[in-house]
């Protein structure tokens, strides 16, 4: 009987409407379904808040980095990897390679500030991919709560898409040939086992660790500090942690 009159129902909406019409009626329900789960039963729109204020952290991070000196002169600042370190010990004892520590660190944050004005597009995706659900654990968990998640659902991919950008940075800065000729003149010393230290690894994970870093100090000014919030979504939104 209740097969019956669902089958009869449907033949009177198909009476009532066009194909073409039913499938706009379809549309238009996905559609209003898809703006509902965005927000939350007051309607607020917490995905757009995050994500704006995330925008607002890549944005700033990209500026700042990106900019002459901005991973050399600021907390980020990439140093010698561990593995280098030896190489670097014995081949500034050499004539003409005094300066090779100094040489070295600036040219890695060279190569980074260069790769860091291409960040940008990158993020992109992890933040629009970010459901209602997650908006809505990552506002009221910790403070650096949207960083995290970003960097848990973007790290990887963000590593290997940044690492062919990386490595061609270290090439403009003419960082991977000057490293090239330490690595052949320590090999070339006495008593020295043959090495060859990864500088592309050790500059794409400080250069993201930069990125991060960034994004959470606007998060975490966002959250706490209500002049940082210069929209009206973004103070409806964390106006709710006040």
């Amino acid at each position: 009987m209740k097969k019956n009159l669902i089958f009869c129902f449907v033949l009177f909406i198909g009476s009532q409407v066009s194909y073409g019409q039913f499938g706009k009626l379809i549309d238009k329900a996905k559609s209003e379904g898809e703006k509902i789960i965005s927000k939350d039963d007051s309607g607020l729109d917490i995905a757009g808040g995050l994500k704006e204020a995330l925008d607002e952290g890549v944005k700033d991070a990209v500026n700042n980095l990106s900019q002459e000196n901005g991973y050399y002169a600021s907390p980020y600042k990439i140093l010698i990897p561990k593995d280098a370190q030896k190489v670097i010990k014995k081949v500034k004892l050499v004539p003409g390679f005094q300066n090779v520590e100094e040489e070295l660190i600036t040219k890695m944050n060279q190569a980074a500030e260069v790769a860091a004005k291409k960040a940008t597009p990158i993020f992109v995706k992890a933040i629009k991919d970010m459901s209602f659900t997650d908006a809505k654990k990552i506002l009221f968990g910790a403070d650096d709560a949207g960083t995290r998640y970003l960097e848990g659902s973007a790290r990887k991919s963000l590593y290997k898409e940044f690492m062919p950008v990386i490595q061609s940075a270290l090439e403009e800065v003419n960082a991977t040939k000057y490293w090239k000729g330490v690595v052949t003149k320590y090999n070339a010393l006495p008593l020295t086992k043959d090495l060859n230290p990864d500088l592309d690894d050790h500059v794409n994970t400080k250069a993201l660790d930069g990125l991060f870093g960034l994004i959470q100090v606007k998060e975490n000014g966002i959250r706490k500090d209500v002049g940082q919030r210069n929209s009206p979504l973004l103070k409806d939104v964390f106006g709710q942690l006040d």
